[in-house]
């Protein structure tokens, strides 16, 4: 969608298959960098043109993204892929992995806590009732899940990818399927 020069990026990235949960994984880490994107212009679309439909579009997307996706993602990697990692994981690089996964989760309650503050803002946005949008929460939010989003990447995937074999990576997309409702193929 497009309005007033700004673009506000809904669903529009491709979506990878459960079958390979990694990739899917890697995915919604770009999709999560659209709806930073989007709330960030957000903010300078606001101070000029208040919650038009535009904006209260941009809310809601926003919104239904982090409310619904991001969320499955945390628990796709904190209820599936960690306790399979852990299964799996050389004796050697143990210790390693529960650090990292520990991190992982610690940002994962604080990317929590921190979209909880953004939200209601949002949502007085999508409502008409809010006309502005902090830069500084929007942009501690975005500069969170890079951070994030940059260490899976680097660290959780690619050891991912090396220790889980095809029937672990089968469970771990079944379960994430499950999670969505979608029944087993």
């Amino acid at each position: 969608m497009r309005a007033a020069g700004i673009s506000f990026p809904g669903f529009d990235r491709p979506a990878t298959g459960f079958e390979a949960p990694l990739e899917r994984l890697s995915a919604c880490h770009g999709r999560v960098e659209s709806q930073g994107q989007t709330m960030l212009r957000l903010v300078p679309h606001l101070g000029a043109n208040g919650s038009d439909q535009a904006a209260r579009e941009a809310a809601r997307n926003v919104m239904r993204y982090f409310d619904t996706s991001a969320r499955h993602h945390h628990a796709d990697e904190q209820e599936n892929l960690f306790p399979a990692l852990l299964l799996w994981v050389p004796d050697a690089e143990l210790a390693h992995l529960r650090a990292l996964i520990e991190a992982l989760c610690a940002q994962h309650r604080e990317l929590e806590q921190v979209w909880s503050q953004v939200r209601w803002k949002l949502e007085g946005v999508w409502r008409g009732t809010m006309r502005e949008l902090g830069a500084d929460e929007a942009g501690r939010l975005v500069d969170l899940y890079r951070s994030h989003i940059e260490r899976e990447e680097k660290e959780l995937l690619p050891l991912a990818a090396r220790v889980l074999g095809t029937a672990q990576l089968d469970s771990v997309g079944r379960a994430m399927r499950l999670r969505r409702g979608i029944k087993d193929i």
